[in-house]
């Protein structure tokens, strides 16, 4: 059991799908487009962080300092 629980990637279950705001009812709509954009804001932030190769330890200030200035 523990061999199969590690060799599950640590990024598959980390991932979170985008929020589609035409598959949410109509009163939720408004809150789904505001996450969307602000999942769209993370995701860009992390594209330039792993472009610019940044060590894990500073990943997550790095990601914060990006939406910050955003």
């Amino acid at each position: 059991m523990v061999a199969v629980v590690s060799s599950i990637p640590l990024s598959a279950s980390v991932a979170q799908k985008l929020v589609d705001p035409d598959k949410v009812a109509p009163e939720y709509r408004e809150a789904a487009v505001k996450r969307r954009a602000e999942q769209l804001k993370v995701q860009e932030c992390t594209h330039r962080v792993d472009a610019a190769k940044v060590l894990p330890r500073d990943r997550t200030a790095h990601i914060q300092q990006c939406l910050d200035a955003q």
